[in-house]
């Protein structure tokens, strides 16, 4: 699956805030969003004329994109899926993308950004029900169990991510055990709950055009 491979701090500057793509660094004085908080390019200090309705659904689809480590491609079929689904569609669709592999094993604490959470998966230290899974986009179901494989537990990116969420605690629809290195979904989360700063009817409107 295609990925970005480009610069993530600078699109943290396009969108204007921390998407927290880089980790550790993003919560230290070295996030360039600190230090450089306008758009990236010759033109980012120039003042933004006001943007048109199309403009504004297209930041937020971004910014659910980019959050999420996810191509144009791949998002749309998210959204296509999510309009089949019952319920509302923006709802489902932030669902989906919760419940990427990637996206909980980066909840829970073991790896600090998604990104690292993808290499984890890609490089089969991640079980899921106790058989390997290296696919990020896997969509994990309620009440599967996740585990680091025992012989990838002494990773440093996993234990140092481990011991910085440790300060954070878990999130209320996700049980984790630190000292086995487990989690587990308990259950799908609200929008509330999952507190991305995206309007995800937006998106909604976008696609529905």
């Amino acid at each position: 699956m295609a990925r970005y491979i480009g610069p993530v701090c600078k699109l943290c500057r396009a969108e204007g805030l921390k998407l927290f793509l880089k980790g550790k660094k993003c919560l230290s004085a070295k996030c360039p969003i600190s230090r450089r908080n306008y758009p990236p390019g010759q033109h980012g200090q120039r003042r933004a004329g006001k943007k048109s309705d199309y403009g504004l659904q297209l930041r937020e689809k971004q910014k659910a994109k980019r959050t999420y480590g996810v191509l144009e491609r791949q998002f749309r079929r998210y959204y296509q899926e999510a309009s089949r689904m019952r319920g509302v569609t923006g709802e489902n669709l932030l669902h989906l993308l919760e419940r990427r592999l990637d996206n909980v094993i980066f909840r829970l604490g073991f790896a600090a950004s998604r990104s690292q959470a993808r290499q984890l998966i890609r490089h089969n230290h991640v079980l899921v029900n106790g058989k390997r899974v290296n696919i990020p986009s896997f969509l994990v179901k309620v009440g599967q169990n996740l585990e680091i494989k025992e012989s990838s537990r002494n990773v440093p990116g996993v234990m140092e991510a481990v011991s910085l969420r440790k300060s954070t605690g878990a999130f209320a629809w996700l049980e984790r055990d630190d000292k086995n290195f487990t989690g587990r979904l308990t259950r799908l989360p609200t929008v509330d709950e999952i507190a991305l700063p995206v309007k995800e009817q937006m998106i909604v409107e976008l696609y529905s055009k």
